[in-house]
């Protein structure tokens, strides 16, 4: 787990394109703590750069970017490949040579003997540029999930890539802010793919590749499917839990390989403690788990907690968060997220504290939720269906008189299936955007609807909601607030539940059998009955949540309305100071206030 960069640019000089790339990893340094590499050829205008995280293979054989024993192909990663034994002695039977046991030069031996196909046959997370001399082409290269971040910027004869948009602005390569994305933060509560706070700096698609030709200084973005998985549809509730049941066993089993101290994020709800009694099974005493608790009591979990670790035999962290230590956190936080977001406090504080018991890898519980029904909109959906029957016309008639927790229900006067995710988890309708940004509705509807396009969708079910969760919510909110956050303390975080394989397996049981209405994520609970505790799961949902409401209410520089030059942001503060509006608008408008 590293943080990646590079420059590719036919005119400028090298040391010029070698000053832009260590500038660039100077950068993402907390990202990659123990090791720096560059690589330059001079010849193709090319430089790549490497900040480690030594997971696998701590020796320096593990130092990048790295190359081929040929040195004529050239890497720089960021991520983990699972099954890169397998793949390993695949090629080794196939005649391939290597230096090092490491997974990064499996991905370079890989794509030697099958080309591009070789992306598709990777199971991990992972992010990576690799460049091939003999063909003169460069591919940035991201998983099918999306879990590691790779960003681009392109101009004629140029492209550049970071694995953080504050990279490019360090190197002076991408400068200019993008001056719509308050308008996507103000109403998703984050900045939605492919686009990010820079003009013209975008996001890799998740399983996809950018393809650069180094001869006609242009590129192509194609994508790639994951291979040798079963297509038939799975209609047996049984047949699905014994499937669910291996896949999730496999998949942690996977991701306990590491040379590296290696432990769980434990919150006490069903995922993580999932997770953490499977994890369990196989490293006992060595796997160590993180938790918090608070004061607040209606926020503590330590009792369900109590009723994991009961039952493990590892050791266990157990950190109190308090009031002074969001405030005293609160400017690190900010300057960690890299990019606007009203997420992502909790995820940086348990990666702090992770960190700091000594833990390079930690296993996350998200992705449960989404693939198996574990939110409220998975049931609430169905409600956006009928009300699509009144003209759209009528929410644009009534938007003034609309109080406001009903003001996103004006998002319906956009046929646009974008629309009914913002009215399932949007943050501002449109008129109140406007209005604080100072600029038109249509200028907010334009934005948000007529650039970005949606597979066909209108069947307001379980099955369109855990394709919103997944491709929109967990995309660009959890999995990038949870990598930019643990890797701003050096921790790399991994995903069991976003596994190739069960992912995979999901989409092909029917949904009547992978969602319940009754009772949420069902079928996978039912997969553990034996090993779950029922009180952990037999309870409301609660969400890896902190007491935010309170914290920032008592925090002045956001629960000051004078403090806000907006009219309409007053308002709203003096709302949430009133406990009227949820926090996360009232940390959305501390955010987007100075460029407003």
């Amino acid at each position: 787990m590293c943080r990646i960069a590079g420059v590719i640019n036919k005119h400028a000089p090298p040391a010029v394109i070698s000053r832009q790339v260590k500038a660039m990893c100077s950068t993402l340094r907390h990202g990659g703590p123990d090791d720096e590499g560059t690589f330059a050829d001079e010849q193709h205008h090319l430089a790549f750069g490497h900040r480690r995280l030594s997971i696998i293979d701590l020796s320096a054989n593990g130092h990048q970017p790295m190359s081929d024993v040929r040195k004529k192909t050239w890497i720089t990663f960021n991520g983990e490949i699972y099954n890169y034994p397998e793949l390993r002695d695949e090629l080794l039977s196939l005649g391939a040579e290597f230096r090092t046991v490491t997974d990064t030069e499996v991905i370079i031996a890989a794509y030697l003997q099958w080309g591009t196909d070789a992306f598709a046959r990777f199971r991990g997370m992972f992010a990576f540029a690799l460049f091939d001399s003999l063909k003169k082409r460069t591919y940035l290269v991201r998983d099918t999930a999306g879990i590691k971040p790779l960003y681009y910027f392109t101009r004629p004869g140029q492209l550049s890539f970071a694995s953080e948009t504050r990279a490019f602005p360090a190197a002076g390569l991408a400068t200019e802010q993008d001056a719509t994305w308050p308008v996507r933060f103000l109403a998703f509560g984050h900045i939605p793919e492919p686009y990010t706070t820079l003009k013209n700096v975008f996001s890799v698609p998740k399983g996809h590749y950018l393809c650069w030709d180094h001869a006609a200084s242009t590129h192509l973005v194609n994508s790639y499917e994951i291979t040798g998985q079963p297509k038939d549809q799975i209609t047996d509730a049984g047949e699905a839990r014994q499937l669910i049941r291996a896949a999730l066993i496999k998949g942690v089993h996977r991701q306990l390989i590491a040379d590296a101290p290696l432990g769980v994020f434990l919150s006490g709800g069903t995922d993580s403690s999932l997770l953490t009694l499977l994890a369990d099974r196989e490293k006992k005493e060595q796997l160590k788990t993180i938790s918090i608790f608070f004061n607040e009591k209606s926020y503590d979990e330590q009792a369900y907690q109590r009723l994991v670790l009961d039952k493990v035999s590892g050791q266990n962290f157990s950190h109190l968060v308090k009031q002074q230590d969001f405030e005293s956190a609160l400017p690190q936080i900010i300057s960690a997220m890299d990019m606007p977001t009203t997420d992502g406090i909790n995820s940086w504080f348990i990666s702090k504290y992770a960190h700091d018991d000594g833990l390079k890898a930690v296993l996350s519980g998200v992705g449960a939720d989404e693939y198996f029904g574990g939110y409220p909109s998975f049931n609430r959906i169905r409600y956006i269906g009928r009300l699509k029957n009144i003209p759209p016309r009528l929410f644009s008639a009534v938007a003034h008189l609309l109080p406001d927790p009903y003001k996103k229900l004006t998002f319906l006067a956009s046929d646009h299936p974008l629309a009914d995710y913002l009215l399932l988890r949007g943050l501002f309708s449109p008129g109140d955007i406007a209005r604080v940004l100072d600029i038109s509705a249509r200028e907010v509807r334009d934005v948000l609807f007529d650039q970005v396009s949606l597979p066909g969708m209108r069947t307001y079910d379980a099955e369109q909601a855990s394709w919103f969760e997944t491709n929109i919510y967990m995309q660009n909110q959890l999995l990038r607030d949870t990598d930019v956050m643990s890797m701003s303390h050096g921790l790399e975080v991994r995903i069991p539940f976003l596994d190739e394989d069960l992912t995979g397996l999901a989409g092909r049981i029917v949904p009547s059998i992978r969602f319940s209405p009754q009772q949420p994520k069902k079928i996978l609970i039912d997969s553990f009955c034996d090993l779950l505790p029922t009180a952990v799961w037999n309870r409301p949902k609660m969400g890896f949540s902190f007491p935010l409401q309170r914290w920032m209410a008592q925090y002045r520089p956001i629960s000051d309305p004078d403090l806000f030059k907006n009219k309409l942001a007053q308002t709203t503060i003096k709302k949430f100071a009133n406990n009227q509006i949820h926090w996360s608008k009232a940390f959305a408008l501390y955010q987007v206030q100075p460029y407003v």
